[in-house]
């Protein structure tokens, strides 16, 4: 205690007390000591007794809390897909897109997230060759040699629609390569998918140099067929060659043999909806649906729609509505998950750089399209900060967007990444509280407190 302050209360003290002690002041006491405690007993008042909390009102702010922001899904459709991840399984993800997804942008992030919070199961599907030279999976390496002729979905002279799982087919003469090399040595088991037909050819796959086994392509019709291969312990470099007439062929699927989440990025360059509710024959497409088996479809079209306001103002809701039908006729049980595009950004005369006028109308249309076919929603535009957003995108440091104001940089594509990640996370747990949440329910009425019947009936 400072001196003066010590000194100021031991002065107070001696006056207080010095009629204490001289009978002559005893008339000018200013204060008792015998009134301290009095002073100091302050009344509390008693706390009014509190109700009981209404648990079902706890249990709905707890879930509020946990839901995921910017992802809509009234109807639960995504608890397919959660309860794979609750198993401990092996949960599998296919998601469809455009040029990002081409690039592996975006659902690297996302993939790279679950796989450290689920488990790594494996790389899952690659294309059998590079159609685009952007094409990418992050975490193989692709090179392809030899006679490869490439068909696109969509955009080729052949109008059959079969394109396999990921929307291009392969066609390779004798002596076409394809080869892969993967990051590490885990991968147990490779899956090459072709289509069967009159006079198909023949070839082989390699582990580290060392043939595992071949595939003879030919049938008696043409038909979506699959030819799976057990690979060595520690192998990374995976070769396809052609060694007999002409083959078919649509990609390549890598497992390990672990629990954990496998997540395929299926990208075609310059794509849109139609690739789906238009371009891919029907059967053929449910038929590779119904073999990689997906909990989760994620579908993320829209940006390039959205340089065609007619389009988007007609026709859009309708091609997309058909696309989903298309995924819930193949997979009844599967999870859906419509993803809107980013935000599309273009510079005007003034030049100032706004979002494209058509993008908030087809994202509004999207988030209708999901709630009328009853799918999951989840709104990247407004995510990644809604209108403007690629303005402050592309003079950000570092930059996130390129100078067309539509593709992401990788920074910018990781921050999007992380958005679906957190929102399927948030999703994740909301859905493992409601079923916590559901049993505490269940098991009250199974065994309701003595006098009372179950919930569902009435009080004795």
């Amino acid at each position: 205690m400072p001196w003066k302050t010590a000194l100021t209360v031991a002065t107070f003290a001696a006056l207080a007390l010095t009629p204490q002690v001289v009978p002559a002041l005893k008339n000018f006491k200013p204060l008792d000591p015998q009134m301290i405690p009095a002073v100091w007993q302050f009344p509390i008042p008693k706390k009014a007794a509190e109700a009981a909390p209404d648990m079902e009102e706890v249990r709905a702010r707890r879930l509020a809390l946990l839901a995921p922001k910017n992802l809509i899904d009234p109807k639960h459709e995504m608890d397919h897909f959660y309860a794979a991840l609750l198993r401990g399984g092996v949960t599998r993800v296919i998601h469809y897109g455009d040029s990002p997804t081409t690039g592996d942008l975006i659902t690297a992030d996302a993939r790279a997230l679950l796989q450290k919070q689920f488990g790594d199961a494996g790389s899952g599907f690659v294309l059998i060759a590079r159609p685009w030279a952007w094409y990418n999976h992050r975490g193989v390496e692709m090179e392809a040699s030899g006679d490869w002729k490439i068909d696109v979905a969509g955009a080729t002279d052949i109008k059959d629609g079969l394109h396999g799982l990921g929307g291009a087919s392969f066609r390779g003469s004798e002596g076409a390569t394809a080869q892969w090399t993967l990051k590490d040595g885990q991968h147990r088991s490779l899956d090459v998918s072709y289509l069967a037909q009159p006079n198909g050819g023949e070839f082989v796959v390699e582990a580290d140099g060392k043939e595992i086994g071949f595939a003879d392509t030919s049938a008696a019709e043409r038909a979506p067929a699959f030819s799976s291969f057990d690979l060595p312990p520690g192998s990374k470099q995976f070769t396809l060659r052609v060694t007999r007439g002409s083959v078919r062929l649509y990609g390549a699927d890598f497992r390990k043999k672990r629990p954990g989440v496998v997540y395929s990025s299926l990208g075609v360059n310059g794509a849109n909806i139609t690739l789906l509710s238009r371009a891919l024959n029907g059967a053929h497409w449910a038929a590779q649906l119904h073999h990689y088996q997906p909990d989760l479809v994620v579908l993320a079209y829209g940006t390039n729609e959205s340089g065609y306001p007619q389009f988007v103002d007609s026709t859009w809701g309708s091609e997309l509505a058909a696309a989903v039908h298309r995924v819930r006729a193949a997979l009844p049980d599967a999870s859906i998950l419509l993803m809107s595009p980013m935000d599309r950004g273009e510079r005007e005369a003034n030049g100032e750089i706004v979002t494209v006028p058509a993008l908030p109308r087809l994202v509004n249309i999207e988030a209708r399209v999901a709630s009328e076919t009853g799918v999951a929603f989840f709104n990247t535009f407004e995510a990644m900060g809604g209108e403007g957003t690629m303005a402050r995108w592309y003079t950000a440091e570092p930059r996130l967007v390129g100078a067309d104001f539509i593709h992401p940089m990788p920074a910018g594509a990781k921050i999007v990444g992380e958005l679906l990640y957190n929102a399927l996370r948030d999703g994740y747990n909301e859905y493992k509280l409601r079923k916590l949440n559901q049993a505490q329910v269940d098991a009250a009425e199974e065994h309701p407190p003595a006098g009372e019947e179950s919930a569902s009936g009435l009080f004795k």
